[in-house]
């Protein structure tokens, strides 16, 4: 055999072993399946790293659950048929645990929270209506979070000047009732971002609340923080050093995570998408929108819409696409992997990533 036939036989060899090595290290990495038909997934997890999924369907609330670490998931079912609820544009059922129970939190077009629980017997009830003020909260962008036997919902509410505001109400017996509302936030400048989803988070005394604002033109996010389980809030803090002054709604609320007790956040500004630590500079990692975000062991993972597909950055830095679609979540199922799960053409799509 000559040097040059050698030589071309290496290079197949070679360019063989890349493509196989490239190939494994996908398929190791993760799997992707379809759950069920259905829009706007929202999803939680238990103190037995159980899975708990909701999604809307129409005027349908559906439930399915994964005991498995999110191998499978259970045939879908049906927690409630509610006449006019919101299940498409970042509006859509949410889901928290408490001890043994979970809750589903589900926001109608005429403004009115309702909440749903999982009795022992494996049946929904029907718990109170978290507004105490109705048809308050018409633009149904809503958030639920939970910790231990706490849980608390937040949402955009119009009350007493036809502004929406950020409100807020706890349940200390799972969802069955809701202490009175409280207002968390009011802009100086008339109203706050009116079609962009707030987020919450729960632990131990701690409420944290993140929301896009309306100051001055300006349609910036904001962290605010209770550290009496929710009875009083102190003053907002904006993220980042940036303005974003547009003309209209984003419809882009972000995410945010704790990481040893500090919160992260991930966020849009115009076709950027941004991470920050409150009082911090922001750092872009990335463009597109929709983004959400997951913290494991102090490793952030991240994800968003980019181009109609839904990418994700692990822990090690590494950016994937993992498939058509928007809406994405992340959920630690270990310390090893986290699911990211997403719509896709009116079905749920799953996704399970190494760290």
């Amino acid at each position: 055999m000559t040097i040059f036939s050698m030589n071309k036989l290496l290079i197949i060899l070679l360019a063989v072993c890349l493509l196989n090595s490239c190939s494994t290290k996908t398929n190791n990495n993760k799997t992707d399946f379809i759950i069920a038909d259905g829009e706007m997934p929202n999803l939680a997890k238990d103190k037995d790293n159980n899975l708990h999924l909701v999604y809307g369907i129409g005027d349908s609330i559906f439930y399915s659950y994964s005991s498995n670490h999110g191998k499978t998931f259970s045939a879908p079912s049906v927690i409630s048929v509610l006449p006019g609820s919101y299940s498409f544009a970042t509006r859509g059922p949410q889901v928290a645990t408490v001890n043994e129970r979970i809750i589903v939190t589900a926001c109608t077009s005429k403004g009115d929270i309702f909440s749903f629980y999982k009795e022992e017997n494996g049946k929904w009830a029907q718990g109170g209506k978290v507004n105490d003020a109705d048809t308050t909260a018409k633009e149904g962008l809503m958030a639920l979070s939970s910790d231990v036997d706490k849980v608390f919902a937040i949402w955009l509410d119009l009350r007493t000047d036809n502004h929406n505001k950020i409100y807020g109400a706890g349940s200390t017996d799972g969802g069955k009732t809701w202490l009175p509302n409280k207002l968390i936030y009011s802009s100086p400048d008339t109203t706050v971002c009116e079609c962009c989803k707030p987020s919450v988070i729960v632990k131990d005394k701690y409420v944290y609340v993140m929301f896009r604002n309306w100051l001055h033109g300006n349609r910036d996010l904001y962290l605010i923080k209770s550290n009496d389980d929710g009875n009083t809030f102190g003053e907002a803090q904006k993220l980042g050093t940036g303005n974003w002054k547009l003309n209209g709604c984003p419809m882009d609320g972000g995410a945010m995570a704790l990481n040893n007790g500090v919160v992260e956040t991930v966020w849009r500004r115009q076709s950027k998408v941004f991470a920050s630590t409150p009082g911090m500079p922001e750092k872009e990692i990335g463009e597109g929108k929709s983004c959400t975000m997951e913290v494991v062991n102090g490793k952030k993972n991240y994800a968003w819409t980019e181009n109609g597909a839904v990418v994700v950055i692990t822990a090690q830095g590494q950016k994937e696409v993992l498939g058509k679609g928007s809406q994405p979540i992340l959920k630690a199922l270990n310390n090893e992997q986290v699911i990211c799960i997403w719509e896709n053409d009116k079905q749920i799509h799953a996704s399970v990533l190494k760290q």
